[in-house]
């Protein structure tokens, strides 16, 4: 059984908690695109652990972790997020992780132009993470890069390494007027983290194959929601990598495989973080109370998160976009504060009502259309069966699926492992 996990808005949906839940049913749960730009909140038995690279199946024992072709890897920071995890009493070896050979090594120099870039842009700036994720993903494509594969073999990384210098050091001092990047520094960063994680690297896509041959179950967990999608999403402003599910396959290195599942994760109301056209962003104390009530703030960031309500047009595209077979809806015992509840419906774009997600450019011109529904007003977060729940809560779910056009078949009431109800 092969099982996509992926977000449906703007990312930080809440795709860590439920891959974590999830995941008891897998043999393996692989990462298949993106790095440590975001982050996924995990809130288990053994404590608050926030993921950026590592796959959330990581937490339990019996699961081995796949980071796929997909991926772009700083590995510094995956040497930070591994220690932490340790420090957590998490056992983390070759056996239960698995990083594929052609996955892309985002370098110091990739974080720096990242940096400079968004300072050059000023107040239009994309809302970068400044963590080097658009530099390593332009220079994947334009073929100069190392994949992890390289740290196998010294006298390959060497070589490679001291002509990406040359070529980066052109940008840095030429375009951007900075100071350039030693080449001996470099390579002794590569140095250090090959010597870590050479035993870590192999054929992901051999070991896939065999597994699915093998009956085993394999979880894909995408980062991020279809509205940051490089393609489909709200561009320029979303991520560099495909976060649909039909990339999955291809990101964890197994094309040929097809998909049985993909559970969209959704949230009872709408956060962003960045920049971006936000159509039914809230502001003012209505949006402190609701980013308070939540907790949003960015996992890899910290940044506050833009919040507002229920968004049933854009969830709806992605829906769509992702190929959704069945919704996880999250966070909604953060609503319990609310007497009444606002849900954005339609947009109004040029004086007309629309229910299409249009072309982004359009979107800064797009206005929420709200309806309002009676709040249940009490907590619910002990709730473990839909008989738990308030009519008025089980009400908002149900409007919520007949809005999105999809079942929604998990309803997270809370952050820990156990709080969720089963429709």
């Amino acid at each position: 059984m092969l099982t996509s996990i992926v977000g449906i808005n703007w990312g930080d949906e809440g795709k860590g908690r439920m891959v974590d839940l999830l995941s008891e049913e897998y043999d393996i749960v692989c990462r298949y695109q993106g790095g440590n730009n975001a982050g996924h909140t995990v809130v288990n038995d053994r404590g608050k652990f926030i993921l950026n690279l590592l796959p959330s199946g990581i937490l339990r024992e019996n699961v081995v972790n796949v980071m796929g072709n997909g991926m772009v890897i700083d590995l510094e920071h995956l040497h930070h997020e591994l220690q932490r995890l340790r420090d957590g009493g998490i056992i983390i070896t070759p056996a239960n992780l698995k990083i594929s050979d052609k996955a892309v090594i985002c370098m110091p120099y990739h974080r720096l132009l990242d940096c400079l870039e968004e300072d050059r842009l000023g107040d239009a700036k994309y809302g970068s993470t400044r963590r080097g994720i658009s530099p390593v993903y332009g220079d994947k494509y334009m073929k100069k890069v190392l994949r992890m594969g390289d740290l196998l073999h010294r006298d390959i990384y060497t070589a490679i390494l001291e002509n990406l210098v040359a070529y980066k050091n052109l940008i840095i001092q030429n375009v951007y007027g900075s100071e350039p990047v030693s080449y001996e520094e470099m390579l002794q960063w590569l140095d250090t983290y090959a010597a870590e994680f050479k035993d870590y690297i192999t054929d992901v896509s051999l070991y896939l194959n065999q597994a699915e041959q093998e009956g085993k179950k394999i979880m894909f967990e995408a980062q991020l929601g279809a509205l940051r999608d490089i393609d489909f999403g709200i561009y320029p402003y979303t991520s560099s990598s495909s976060t649909i599910a039909a990339y999955a396959p291809v990101g964890a290195g197994v094309p040929n495989l097809k998909l049985d599942h993909v559970i969209g994760i959704m949230k009872a109301y709408s956060s962003c973080v960045g920049e971006g056209p936000f159509t039914c962003e809230l502001f003012g104390a209505e949006a402190e109370a609701l980013r308070e009530a939540g907790g949003e703030y960015g996992a890899a960031t910290g940044r506050p998160r833009r919040v507002g309500p229920f968004d049933a047009v854009a969830s709806r595209y992605g829906i769509r976009i992702q190929g959704c077979t069945e919704i996880a809806l999250t966070k909604l015992d953060v609503l319990s504060y609310l007497e009444e509840i606002p849900i954005c419906i339609h947009y109004e774009l040029d004086g007309k009502i629309i229910d299409e997600f249009p072309y982004p450019a359009l979107l800064t011109k797009a206005k929420p259309v709200i309806e309002t529904v009676k709040g249940w007003h009490c907590d619910i977060s002990k709730c473990r069966t839909k008989e738990d729940l308030p009519k008025e809560a089980l009400d908002y779910v149900r409007r919520l699926e007949q809005l999105a056009g999809c079942h929604i078949k998990y309803v997270s009431v809370g952050a820990e492992r156990d709080a969720y109800i089963i429709l």
